[in-house]
């Protein structure tokens, strides 16, 4: 039944710590709404607030102004069965209402704390409107004068990437994700996006395990393991020839395994219903299989989540220990 206007549920309890309030709501959770929570989609047409009430959503992006925002979380918080908010994404990448230069010119100024700045502004303009997740820094090394992304990043040098991916993390985040004024940070694009063979966007890359660690890596590790990022995007393109959004040694082994990120990750947009173009899966279902097993934990837009996981975890493709720990890094974001 949906949760009773005015009352507290259990998992805003003050007295729990987060991880207590997330195993209290897995074990609550039906299989359809582990995977709901596993879910992002783009704008707002009808039947988005129909699935809101069933809890099938746990993310949007571009929704975007207070009256928005406020409408769909009452209907998640106030008519779901389990009352669990939505997070609502966007990308905030030099500014919300007040622009600055774009993220190569920031960079261009050496000074993290001018940038820090800047990043924790705009946090401030867009979490007034319920935008509490922002999609960047992003932090791919661009060495190719013709990839044409180089403008979003702080360009060639992973020392200088590092630097200012750190510090707009820590712009965004602040020193607590709950104040009011910060939003999660997202780095993108997980991994050497920037590395496109020819400078030609979400084309293959291939880099030697050296390069990989010594150029692209950096930036992201000082994000995550340096600033605590809460969430990180997997990329189009393929590493070596495995996609970003189905590869296990970039999402799992070395973020998860070596760098202890606690946080989930999001596709890019379609990212895994991509892995079909990219020959690695057949089919969505099995492309949401690779993804999910990979460790991607929300689909963007793709819709393949959705229509596939949880079929794939009653024919036993899945195992629903994978989508637990997906849904659990999914709410212990949101609790925080």
């Amino acid at each position: 039944m949906a949760q009773p206007r005015g009352s507290k549920p259990r998992y805003l309890d003050p007295g729990r710590t987060i991880d207590e309030r997330v195993e209290d709501l897995l074990e609550r959770m039906t299989l359809e709404e582990k995977v709901g929570q596993m879910c992002q989609y783009s704008g707002l047409p009808a039947q988005y607030e129909t699935m809101v009430k069933e809890g099938r959503v746990g993310s949007f992006l571009n929704v975007i102004g207070a009256e928005n925002t406020n409408r769909v979380q009452r209907i998640a918080v106030e008519q779901s069965r389990l009352g669990i908010p939505l997070l609502f994404g966007l990308d905030v990448i030099h500014g919300y209402s007040t622009i600055f230069p774009i993220p190569l010119g920031l960079a261009s100024s050496w000074n993290p704390d001018l940038v820090r700045r800047a990043a924790s502004v705009a946090a401030l303009e867009a979490s007034s409107e319920g935008i509490r997740w922002t999609f960047a820094p992003m932090v791919d090394i661009a060495r190719d004068p013709r990839w044409g992304r180089i403008a979003e990043g702080a360009g060639e040098d992973p020392y200088l990437g590092s630097v200012m991916a750190r510090a707009q993390v820590e712009g965004f985040q602040g020193d607590d994700l709950a104040s009011p004024d910060s939003v999660v940070a997202c780095p993108k694009h997980y991994v050497a996006y920037g590395g496109a063979e020819g400078g030609r966007d979400y084309n293959s890359v291939d880099i030697s395990e050296r390069t990989l660690r010594e150029i692209y890596l950096p930036p992201f590790r000082s994000a995550i393991v340096d600033a605590g990022a809460g969430t990180i995007m997997s990329a189009f393109n393929d590493l070596n020839g495995i996609p970003a959004s189905a590869n296990r040694y970039t999402l799992t082994t070395i973020l998860r395994e070596e760098w202890d990120f606690d946080g989930f990750v999001v596709s890019d947009w379609n990212s895994i219903g991509e892995l079909v173009n990219h020959g690695i899966a057949g089919t969505p279902e099995e492309a949401a299989k690779e993804a999910a097993s990979a460790g991607v934990d929300m689909d963007m837009q793709g819709n393949i989540y959705h229509t596939s996981l949880v079929q794939l975890v009653k024919d036993g493709r899945v195992s629903e220990k994978t989508i637990d720990e997906a849904a659990r890094r999914i709410l212990r974001i949101k609790l925080r």
